[in-house]
């Protein structure tokens, strides 16, 4: 470690005395908004953190689960499960998710690692796939990252790219995908105009295809016979 002096151990804590249990209890989806009628935990009855926040004002704190706070690119990003495992005792704020795809994406690291590299080659004579959600829900998908990683493999040498989209529902609002397709065609329209081959090729849904917590058979629902699986090469984008 460089120093025969370091240790692990923490410091003893100054006010808390030693022989106590502490218990730490996430409660997920649990929150502090403004209240109104539409905020359920306002309108509920809830008399244990009642008597939790009101038996000691002076030691009740509250701590950002989103945003910023917790490693996210903007401060409009939602928290989640997977934002709240990561972020949980880290002891300091760290990048995560989107934003260190965001920072591969600006800095171009993204195209130095093994696995561009590896794929690379293909691109003269191969067809580049890319498979992902496509929505702006931020915690699994964003519409922008796609949008430069596509541009960034056409001006490294992608002469053919066929998209297959995942269309969100969860993360953003139902019929929203008519938008992002939208988006997606004026992009591939303009990369078609600079000589790329670019086109979407498959569509499917979210949430009992690819991003399933449910047991479907990938096999069985996604559009793709499993003998050209081995035939095609795929980058994917979607976090799971």
């Amino acid at each position: 470690m460089g120093s025969t002096d370091f240790s692990w151990k923490l410091a003893d804590h100054p006010k808390l005395p030693k022989g106590k249990t502490i218990a730490v209890i996430v409660l997920d989806g649990w929150g502090e908004a403004s209240p109104n009628d539409f905020n359920c935990i306002h309108r509920a009855e809830t008399p244990a953190m009642d008597s939790l926040k009101h038996g000691a004002p002076d030691k009740w704190r509250l701590v950002k689960a989103h945003g910023k706070a917790v490693g996210l690119p903007t401060d409009d990003d939602m928290g989640n499960s997977e934002v709240g495992h990561n972020a949980l005792g880290a002891g300091r704020i760290y990048a995560q998710g989107a934003k260190l795809v965001d920072l591969a994406l600006e800095s171009g690291k993204i195209y130095d690692g093994e696995g561009f590299k590896y794929i690379q080659p293909s691109f003269q004579n191969g067809t580049l796939h890319l498979i992902g959600l496509l929505s702006d829900g931020g915690v699994h998908s964003r519409l922008d990252q796609l949008q430069l990683l596509l541009k960034g493999a056409a001006e490294r040498g992608a002469k053919r790219i066929r998209v297959h989209i995942l269309t969100d529902g969860r993360d953003v609002l139902d019929g929203s995908s008519v938008g992002f397709v939208e988006a997606l065609e004026s992009d591939l329209a303009k990369l078609r105009e600079a000589g790329v081959d670019a086109r979407i090729a498959s569509g499917g849904g979210r949430m009992y295809v690819t991003m399933d917590r449910y047991e479907v058979s990938l096999s069985s629902r996604y559009p793709f016979d499993s003998s050209s699986l081995t035939e095609l090469l795929f980058l994917v984008l979607c976090k799971m």
